[in-house]
């Protein structure tokens, strides 16, 4: 019973993916999304900017699709989906990603050190970002052009073997009690930090 349930599952997903890209998903009032989706063939060439995000094992699909959504809007290079994370189809990270994954270059491995190994052939350097004692703030740091941004499990954070492979580690200032934030939220700051600083942001 319990594969038969599975299958439907997995059918359903596959369906609801399909008809996710072709905009016939309705929300919960029974409207049409607020978005649209463009073909890629009607697409114009976007200028990229040289911003590789490399999620290491996040166990959350909401804040990979979320992550995706931001990358689109940053224009980002690559996402680098490793081990456990979510990646296309499914379900709730389509919810969150609102289809930026189809306009996003993405590609999934099996483990980070596979594209930490890639990256490093490419010549982009690594920065993780991590809450650690002697991380470098995330304004005081000099990003280079181009970068690979590493995040990791929402609550493990960047596995010990990923973070002897990066060139830094760059923290985000906290003034509260918890001093951590959302994965997704912390994605955005350092993303525009970065765009900021390059100039980017200025049309």
């Amino acid at each position: 019973m319990t594969h038969r349930r599975e299958e439907r599952a997995k059918a359903t997903e596959t369906e609801m993916h399909r008809a996710w890209m072709l905009g016939h998903v309705r929300d919960e009032n029974g409207l049409e999304p607020h978005y649209q989706m463009i073909p890629r063939d009607e697409l114009a060439a976007v200028p990229r900017n040289p911003v590789h995000v490399v999620l290491d094992n996040l166990r959350s699909a909401f804040n990979v699709g979320s992550i995706f959504r931001t990358s689109d809007a940053g224009a980002v290079a690559h996402a680098h989906l490793c081990g456990m994370t979510a990646r296309p189809p499914n379900l709730k990270l389509q919810k969150t990603a609102l289809g930026a994954f189809d306009y996003v270059p993405w590609t999934y491995y099996e483990t980070t050190a596979e594209a930490l190994a890639r990256l490093r052939d490419e010549d982009i350097p690594v920065v993780a970002i991590e809450a650690v004692e002697g991380a470098v703030s995330h304004i005081a740091f000099h990003w280079p052009r181009p970068v690979a941004i590493v995040f990791g499990h929402e609550v493990r954070g960047i596995g010990a073997d990923v973070l002897e492979r990066v060139d830094a580690i760059v923290g985000i200032p906290m003034a509260g009690y918890k001093n951590s934030l959302n994965v997704a939220t912390a994605f955005g700051i350092i993303l525009y930090e970065i765009l900021r600083q390059w100039g980017a942001l200025q049309r």
